[in-house]
């Protein structure tokens, strides 16, 4: 099988949405992104700076940032980020 050139996409380091009530994971999260990232004002739920636009990212979900700088929106198959 031939992967899709569009397919493409250089790995990097990745964190996970905390859950809403994580108070320390979304200090961490947010120091992360920089000005990449703000807050929604809906609990659970920040906005990523993509190179494709601004994409919503909720609890459970992965933010990647590539080698090339640019932050990915990978979404979880269970959303809500319970443990």
């Amino acid at each position: 099988m031939r992967a899709s050139a569009s397919a493409a996409f250089d790995h990097g380091a990745a964190i996970r949405v905390p859950p809403a009530h994580d108070r320390n994971g979304w200090r961490m999260l947010m120091i992360w992104l920089g000005d990449c990232g703000r807050l929604t004002g809906t609990a659970g739920l920040v906005e990523v700076t993509t190179p494709v636009g601004t994409a919503a990212a909720a609890p459970g979900d992965w933010i990647v940032l590539s080698i090339s700088g640019a932050y990915h929106v990978a979404r979880s198959g269970q959303r809500g980020g319970e443990a």
